[in-house]
């Protein structure tokens, strides 16, 4: 589900289109106000970051614009790659708008919980809470619906959500109401998501030549192999990117 292989960007938007237009969104404001530093970039961020101080004086629109903004390079980086590698396979099972629904509505949850629990002038951005969320639903299926995902997955799913929880409370500089409560949306917003959906295809959308011919491969056995070799490889990588980033957004 993780292993991303399509065959070019053009390919990837085609098909998972809100998980790129997600992306491009929040790559293009972090250029705006992170980047150029622009007056303009700098009023949009001004005006769309989360500020409790601000929602509480009614500017309720910062619960969700908050999750597009980020605070550096290595956050919009991460929060971008993670959004890459486990939005898709979602997005083909519940849909665009059911996916932008459930990554909004859990970012919107874990946002609320920080206006709520956090300190008056406590000022916030990412979309950390709304991928959070994303897990809280891949969470879900591992308990309640096992059909919808393979065991490889479940796996990938529940080291880097250990690893992320873990890192959420050691590192400084994290929304922890963010992170926790965006989970937990996900979590709860699942069952209403995941009706009548089916498990994630990477076939599904793309277009395939037949001949009509009836074909057999005398190394389908050996492919196999190497295919999970390469899924193990792909795992471990995955897992020191994250590693990597996380240390060094420590330190940029």
């Amino acid at each position: 589900m993780f292993i991303r292989n399509e065959r070019s960007v053009k390919e990837f938007i085609q098909l998972y289109p809100a998980v790129a237009w997600l992306v491009i969104i929040q790559l293009v404001l972090w250029l705006l106000t992170g980047f150029l530093q622009t007056p303009l970039g700098n009023w949009i961020r001004e005006w769309g970051m989360g500020v409790n101080f601000y929602i509480s004086q009614g500017e309720y629109w910062r619960l969700i614009t908050a999750i597009f903004f980020h605070a550096g390079l290595m956050h919009v980086l991460f929060n971008s790659f993670a959004l890459v590698l486990f939005g898709p396979a979602l997005e083909q099972m519940l849909g665009k708008m059911k996916f932008i629904t459930a990554f909004l509505g859990a970012g919107l949850i874990g946002n609320l919980a920080t206006f709520l629990l956090g300190p008056t002038l406590y000022s916030h951005v990412g979309a950390s809470g709304a991928i959070y969320g994303l897990f809280g639903i891949y969470a879900f299926m591992i308990a309640f619906r096992k059909h919808l995902i393979d065991p490889s997955s479940t796996q990938i799913v529940t080291i880097i959500l250990v690893i992320g929880l873990i890192m959420t409370f050691l590192r400084s500089g994290i929304n922890i109401y963010a992170h926790v409560f965006g989970f937990i949306g996900g979590f709860a917003l699942a069952p209403l998501l995941l009706n009548n959906v089916r498990p994630y295809s990477p076939r599904l959308g793309r277009q395939y030549v037949d001949d009509g011919s009836i074909q057999f491969d005398p190394d389908r056995w050996q492919k196999k192999q190497r295919n999970k070799k390469v899924f193990q490889r792909g795992l471990w990588i995955i897992l020191g990117i994250l590693v990597i980033l996380g240390l060094f957004s420590r330190i940029l």
